[in-house]
């Protein structure tokens, strides 16, 4: 994506839309300390000044006490003694190689990819042994039918880059569904200022099959995302950094889905990459009811002949 004006384009044309392994919004230093609240997240390469690998993602995410009725929520592990919220988001994420003016295959390249998910999930927070237990369930589609490629060229040619050429390449329509379980504890904290958690994530489902762990630090003017929801402070700012290993099993984006197998271009199975290494960063700003983060992330390659992908986010959310 070239211009920065993407993301508020499709925010207007597009206001219910926004997947998975890319977008993490609920790791505790991104917590918001309310069990009503909506936030809004976009993804870019645009920020770290490259045009390739994951390209961009959105989510919209709410969090409100009435989603307790949800469903999907059964499938749930609801620990006694935790405070516990409900939150459903829809996400999207898109993929492009390097050279998106071409109409013909990149061999060797990442094949463009596109999915749309709805996510269901939990957050259930231990305040006496700090720790969050999260879950999650998303239901959506990867393919053509998660409008990829007409989201990209309608943007390009309002903003008047590169018409990608490539889309009619990509990743063919499969069914997509994940659930995913992510633990994380608190192992030191210093009063308001410091704090440093482990944690470890493990998804299995048709877009991806991985597992993780990782520790992440936060520094600065910080409120326990592992106290009760009542004890919040009106103002907080902070710097965070997570460094995570992964382990990746199935990789749909690289791969194309698990019943569909018509996709004109794969990355095959022995060159994908089974060990990532992945650090986020970023700067967060919290007052009582507003949230606001930049982030940036370095992933290692994930095939063979790929390269580390590089990418910047924004969270906005409202407390309500």
């Amino acid at each position: 994506m070239k211009s920065i004006l993407y993301p508020f384009f499709f925010f207007l044309l597009l206001p219910s839309l926004s997947l998975g392994q890319k977008i993490d919004n609920l790791a505790s230093f991104r917590d918001i300390k309310s069990d009503s609240y909506f936030r809004y997240h976009y993804d870019n390469d645009y920020f770290s000044g490259t045009d390739e690998n994951y390209t961009q993602g959105y989510s919209l995410e709410l969090v409100a006490p009435f989603l307790k009725k949800n469903p999907a929520n059964y499938l749930f592990y609801k620990p006694r003694k935790s405070e516990i919220k409900f939150g459903l988001a829809v996400e999207h994420i898109g993929f492009t190689p390097p050279t998106i003016g071409s109409p013909e295959i990149q061999f060797g390249d990442r094949p463009f990819a596109a999915a749309i998910m709805l996510k269901s999930f939990l957050i259930a927070t231990d305040t006496i042994a700090k720790s969050r237990l999260l879950s999650s369930l998303n239901i959506g589609l990867i393919g053509p039918g998660a409008f990829g490629k007409e989201m990209q060229v309608g943007i390009h040619k309002i903003t008047g880059n590169i018409i990608p050429q490539g889309w009619r390449n990509q990743i063919k329509n499969d069914v997509v569904i994940n659930y995913e379980v992510s633990y994380e504890k608190q192992l030191y904290r210093a009063g308001n200022y410091f704090s440093l958690q482990t944690n470890s994530t493990a998804r299995v489902g048709t877009l991806l099959t991985n597992a993780s762990v990782g520790l992440n630090t936060t520094v600065g003017l910080i409120n326990s995302p592992f106290s009760a929801i009542n004890k919040k402070k009106k103002f907080q700012f902070y710097a965070y950094s997570q460094i995570l290993g992964n382990l990746i099993a199935y990789d749909a984006t690289l791969r194309g889905g698990v019943f569909n197998k018509t996709s004109p271009y794969t990355i095959p199975s022995e060159e994908i990459e089974r060990f990532t290494g992945q650090f986020n960063y970023g700067l967060v700003l919290k007052t009582k009811t507003l949230y606001f983060e930049y982030s940036r992330t370095v992933l290692t390659r994930e095939f063979e002949s790929g390269t580390p992908t590089k990418w910047g986010g924004i969270r906005i959310g409202l407390t309500f």
